[in-house]
């Protein structure tokens, strides 16, 4: 993986924290429009660490590939990728 790992384990971290918090929420039975918020911020979160690495892959691994053929691939794979994010 090309992307900054000290960047993408903190937001996955920071994810993690807020999943954990998200299930104490859910078991002390919070109220829904709270828990709901966090499960967005979660998601905001876990999503900028896919971008942050998307992106690593678009800069790295699709610009300095060896052969016509393989940057295809990697464009195709980024494509895929995309089409189930959006």
């Amino acid at each position: 993986m090309m992307a900054d790992h000290k960047t993408i384990l903190r937001l996955l971290k920071t994810a993690r924290g807020q999943i954990d918090g998200i299930i104490k929420m859910v078991e002390e039975d919070r109220y829904c429009m709270d828990i709901s918020q966090q499960v967005t911020a979660a998601d905001a979160m876990l999503r900028r660490a896919n971008r942050e690495i998307l992106t690593a892959h678009l800069k790295h691994c699709v610009e300095h590939a060896e052969s016509d053929r393989e940057r295809s691939d990697k464009i195709d794979e980024l494509v895929n990728a995309l089409g189930k994010i959006l």
